[in-house]
């Protein structure tokens, strides 16, 4: 039996589900995604192929960068994804699964990059930028 994982944004008009284990929470603290969230992104990656939304037109897609794009629900303004033009993976932010979700955190990346108001204290591994 394949795993189901599924979420949303905040108003609803997003609704995705996952057929597939999600990786361990990471935490970005580069400074795209603070910008983006107001804090650190913490997300999972799963494969781009796993990924399932319910209508494709309720999430609007933002080039943040030549490499990626960022997915967001233009109703409410959540984010929801980022997406590495090359990869073969999406990154789903981790408060938009529905309970249970099951997750757990792993490490935290482009720590170099972080905000100046708040430390990392849980312990995890932290790297200056991204090691895979």
């Amino acid at each position: 039996m394949t795993e189901r994982h599924t979420g949303g944004c905040l108003c609803g008009a997003v609704r995705f589900s996952i057929a597939a284990k999600p990786g361990p929470v990471v935490g970005c603290h580069c400074s795209q995604c603070r910008r983006q969230t107001g804090f650190y992104y913490a997300a999972v990656n799963v494969p781009r192929a796993a990924l399932s939304l319910e209508d494709t037109e309720a999430v609007r897609w933002y080039r943040s960068s030549e490499q990626a794009q960022r997915g967001f629900c233009p109703n409410c303004g959540s984010a929801l994804f980022w997406q590495g033009d090359q990869s073969p993976e999406v990154s789903v932010l981790a408060g938009a699964f529905d309970e249970p979700s099951g997750l757990a955190f792993g490490h935290h990346i482009f720590c170099a990059d972080k905000g100046d108001f708040y430390e990392i204290s849980d312990g995890l591994p932290q790297y200056a930028v991204n090691p895979v």
